[in-house]
């Protein structure tokens, strides 16, 4: 694990020189997302911060933290309620622990060498919440004039309205991201399209007068998500958009593709195709957030049909061009995805262990080409991935190239490698190039070269 990257949020790494310029340097790191609810049978600050030394030799750049504030009792969903249905922006769940414990744990990774990451709701309240009992006209009313959501199966919760940006509501959300700001690294804005780009591009702005490094991550959404609620009426930003206040958004316009390859109802020709398309729709800078699993999706372990498919996969979301993000739980292959709404501690026992491989993954992860590569990905069959990140500028002739068998299997497949010996980055193994072709026997390989 490359300590040098690790030490990044003492040494400024993620520093910006202006307020909106893009970090394309997150395309070296790893964020690993954490419920505190169910990461350990505790469910607390103090426990997760006896977990960090095990999360930073996993190879950690990040923590993305779950809302962390009190959740709303008003239309609970389950026994504790969606962490989501957030009743006190400015206040700490006491689920959880205090505010001093909060403290702690952002202090104790730092110490680490780990940013920490808030998640911030911006697009609802608990029906309960602070705000809904103290400002009532901030909030989007039905047409019988009563509070609601535009969401109808998130009945937990009720819309905030940012139409006017005089309320008084802007103020208040921006104020309070400022406040945080001074504890956290960065926010990870739940469904960020719902709420309009102007406020985000303001929030921005006034939160670089307290951390110019803030990182900030969008939710992005499913294009048949953006479409359904343009056609209603409602703010919903594509991608492209959220680029302009965002550092990163989150891959959902693309994984519905590797959610239906899966299921198979999708080519792995498609996939690759729409992964390339990435590099000439969205600005030069974009980085997205590639995953496998998330607290929203289905555990991987469960849809990827055998262990060494799995760890081709693993390797590939680690390859992408993008920030990697890894869901608590991923490490140990656990194929339970635990519950936001009640406790439903991660199961650790599987049996299984990915901790060596992203290990190893990680230190490809730190490699300066995966910033600022030109990138192309292929499928060479309906089960291989060909993946090609080409030095520009900067790295003139030099060639990242990865082979990800995702059905396990292996065989003789063309790349354009030059004939010789090479060394798998991934496990330090032999690799024989001849006839512009290798034999693979099934485990990933990731090579680098130059271009003659």
């Amino acid at each position: 694990m490359s300590g040098n990257r690790n030490g990044a949020f003492k040494s400024g790494v993620f520093g910006r020189g202006k307020t909106i310029e893009k970090n394309t340097a997150l395309r070296n790191r790893v964020i690993y997302q954490v419920y505190v609810r169910n990461h350990s049978p505790e469910g607390s600050f103090t426990a997760l911060i006896a977990d960090l030394d095990r999360i930073r030799d996993l190879g950690v750049d990040m923590i993305q933290l779950l809302p962390v504030h009190p959740v709303g009792e008003k239309n609970r969903k389950g026994a504790l309620g969606s962490p989501y249905a957030v009743s006190d922006y400015r206040a700490i769940n006491p689920e959880l622990g205090t505010m001093e414990d909060f403290s702690r744990l952002v202090t104790a990774m730092h110490d680490r060498g780990i940013g920490c990451i808030m998640d911030i709701v911006y697009n609802h309240t608990s029906p309960d919440s602070v705000l809904a009992r103290e400002h009532p006209s901030w909030f989007y009313r039905r047409p019988d004039g009563s509070p609601g959501n535009k969401i109808g199966e998130w009945w937990d919760v009720i819309d905030l309205d940012y139409g006017d940006p005089g309320s008084g509501l802007w103020e208040y959300q921006i104020q309070t991201l400022k406040t945080w700001a001074g504890i956290a690294d960065g926010f990870r804005c739940d469904v960020a399209p719902l709420v309009p780009l102007e406020f985000w591009i303001r929030a921005r702005k006034e939160v670089a007068k307290i951390n110019p490094r803030c990182i900030w991550i969008a939710e992005s959404v499913e294009p048949s998500f953006i479409l359904e609620n343009r056609a209603r009426g409602f703010v919903c930003h594509a991608d492209a958009e959220m680029f302009e206040a965002f550092d990163v958004c989150y891959d959902y316009d693309i994984f519905p593709l590797f959610e239906n390859y899966l299921k198979g109802s999708a080519s792995l020709a498609a996939y690759a195709q729409a992964i390339g398309s990435q590099e000439y729709i969205y600005p030069a800078e974009y980085v997205k957030l590639r995953n496998l699993e998330n607290h929203d999706k289905n555990r991987a372990a469960r849809g990827v049909r055998n262990d060494q498919a799995l760890y081709n996969w693993t390797a590939f979301n680690y390859f992408q061009k993008g920030l990697t993000l890894i869901y608590a739980g991923q490490e140990a292959a656990a194929d339970s995805r635990p519950s936001l709404f009640d406790k439903d501690p991660v199961n650790w026992n599987t049996g299984r262990d990915l901790s060596p491989w992203m290990r190893a993954l990680y230190r490809i992860k730190g490699n300066p080409l995966l910033a600022s590569s030109a990138y192309t990905v292929q499928a060479l069959n309906e089960e291989t991935l060909l993946g090609i990140h080409r030095g520009g500028p900067a790295f003139p002739g030099q060639i990242l190239l990865g082979l990800f068998c995702l059905g396990g299997r292996g065989g003789v497949f063309s790349v354009p490698v030059p004939d010789g010996n090479y060394i798998n980055l991934i496990d330090g193994s032999p690799v024989c190039a001849a006839g512009r072709s290798i034999q693979v026997r099934g485990a990933p390989v990731i090579l680098e070269y130059r271009e003659p």
